[in-house]
């Protein structure tokens, strides 16, 4: 097996955080996401940036021409999932309209966008929030809902079946509420890890807080577990990425505004 290392290192990609990006066969699809010296005042479409991993070369979709109201505008902190071959992306935040809360579908076949009727109790317009799949559901968790202007700990899901949306009434203790964290699946479990949290609980105080314990919220029976804490955690982050890879969780980077500091280590958790 060897030690995992980093072979290649390319430019000509999108400098970015909090974007989002799917694999799809042998295509990374990356939607939009937040660098300084770009402009998130004026509304424009969501750029798509698609890296081919067999040639190693990015390319930039070009805009949309017509049916513009089905493209999401330009944003960061919003999510994305893959179900066949439809990517799903929702929520999100832009400096002129603020957060988002209409579900939009990209076609990875056509690379073309559609807004689906959707139904039910649909979540807030919100950022820094994380989703996941488990068969064709989609689960929401947490995140900063601008009309409550507070940090989330609910979870909502989607039926992409019937596109209904539905508030879970989750049992057990939940999860801190927070923002930019990271929800793995693994099994039927959800695996929240890192993300901003604040002492004042819900509101933001400015007294920020990065938690590094892992919590664990099982999609069957729809509890929040006890989940046995690992000896050493990493230190709390937000904004790192994760990932599961044969039963096992991935942690990459992150930042920490406490500490001011950015990572670049990588862990690996066995539940």
């Amino acid at each position: 097996e060897g030690i995992p290392r980093w072979t290649v290192h390319l430019e000509g990609g999108p400098r970015r955080v909090n974007h989002v990006a799917v694999a799809v066969g042998h295509r990374v699809f990356s939607f939009g996401g937040y660098c300084s010296e770009e402009d998130y005042e004026t509304l424009r479409q969501i750029d798509v940036h698609v890296f081919n991993t067999v040639s190693l070369r990015w390319r930039k979709l070009p805009p949309v021409i017509g049916g513009q109201s089905k493209v999401p505008y330009m944003r960061y902190g919003h999510t994305a999932v893959l179900i066949d071959d439809i990517i799903y992306i929702w929520g999100g935040r832009n400096d002129t309209e603020g957060a988002c809360n209409v579900l939009y579908i990209f076609h990875t076949g056509t690379e073309q966008w559609t807004t689906p009727r959707v139904t039910g109790q649909i979540p807030g317009a919100r950022d820094g929030h994380s989703a996941c799949v488990l068969e064709r559901t989609m689960y929401v968790f947490g995140g900063y809902e601008q009309l409550a202007d507070c940090f989330s700990n609910d979870i909502h899901k989607l039926d992409t079946k019937s596109m209904s949306w539905a508030l879970v009434k989750a049992k057990g203790a939940p999860a801190r509420w927070r923002d930019f964290h990271s929800a793995t699946v693994i099994g039927h479990k959800m695996y929240v890890f890192g993300g901003r949290a604040d002492r004042s609980g819900p509101f933001h105080s400015n007294n920020e807080i990065y938690c590094n314990r892992i919590r664990v919220f099982d999609m069957m029976i729809e509890s929040w577990l006890e989940a046995a804490q690992s000896t050493a955690p990493p230190e709390g982050r937000r904004s790192h990425s994760a990932f599961s890879y044969q039963g096992e969780l991935y942690v990459f980077g992150g930042y920490n505004a406490r500490l001011n500091r950015h990572f670049q280590d990588l862990w690996k958790y066995t539940p």
